[in-house]
């Protein structure tokens, strides 16, 4: 069985990650479920609700002496769905994330195990990362390539890039991604990451001085770069900018608004 799983080893680290067959435009090559110690073992994000994923995540978790907990970065069903299967088969293990029927509520601070939470909302409301031995799984906040949608909620892209602070000032020396490889230069990504958000912003009022208003000439100024597959999660993008910029008096009238938008399979 586990022959057939795609496994992520993490060098100097006792963390392991199994990768869904799951991939697409928004979950990259699959999603990384990640297992960090042995004597209870913790899993990061059960991924989805595949048989063969949760036989494989199963089978290393008893290799490594049962589960301790499972948590999730948040609750988008490419990281989540897997769960209830995973309990069944580890009926004492704990659950814990930022919202949901779990056994241990987290927010920024929070320990589980030995896991450390970061507030990273942005990507999803309920969204943290997770720190242990300076290693950072960062979800869906930090990808091992490319960058992720911000959904429209309040205050998300500002808390977005409050994260990604949080995040570099830890000095981190790898980080583990919901999709991708392992980032091995974590300082260089968090920057490239809070540098693209800020350019997008910075390209956006460049657009809106320029009296751009409506969605699409927007997207076709700005996200000029999307292909035509993610051109929805770019409108999802574009309007928790809009939000940033109203909630600090910088978006002028007659802006068009994106409908709201859910992907499917959201990573």
């Amino acid at each position: 069985m586990l022959a057939r799983m795609s496994f992520v080893e993490v060098p100097g680290h006792d963390i392991v990650g199994i990768r869904a067959a799951n991939p697409g435009p928004f979950t990259l090559t699959g999603t990384n479920s990640w297992i960090v110690g042995r004597d209870p073992a913790w899993l990061i994000d059960p991924g989805p609700a595949q048989a063969e994923h949760v036989a494989a995540l199963t089978e290393e978790l008893n290799r490594r002496g049962g589960l301790g907990g499972l948590v999730l970065t948040h609750d988008h069903a490419d990281h989540s769905q897997a769960s209830a299967a995973v309990r069944e088969r580890f009926p004492d293990a704990l659950a814990a994330a930022a919202r949901g029927d779990v056994d241990v509520a987290l927010d920024d601070g929070s320990t589980f195990g030995p896991l450390g939470a970061v507030e990273v909302p942005g990507h999803a409301p309920d969204h943290l990362a997770f720190v242990v031995d300076g290693v950072g799984l960062t979800g869906d906040a930090v990808l091992g390539t490319g960058s992720v949608f911000i959904a429209p909620d309040p205050g998300a892209l500002r808390g977005y890039l409050n994260g990604l602070e949080r995040l570099r000032s830890r000095n981190l020396r790898l980080l583990c991604p919901g999709h991708g490889p392992l980032v091995t230069d974590p300082q260089a990504k968090l920057t490239e990451y809070i540098e693209h958000r800020l350019d997008r912003e910075r390209r956006l009022i460049d657009a809106l001085d320029a009296g751009l208003r409506g969605v699409d000439e927007l997207l076709d100024e700005v996200w000029d770069d999307a292909p035509a597959t993610l051109r929805p999660a770019a409108a999802l993008t574009l309007a928790a900018h809009l939000d940033k910029l109203d909630e600090e008096g910088r978006l002028p009238p007659g802006v068009e608004r994106p409908p709201p938008w859910r992907p499917v399979a959201e990573g």
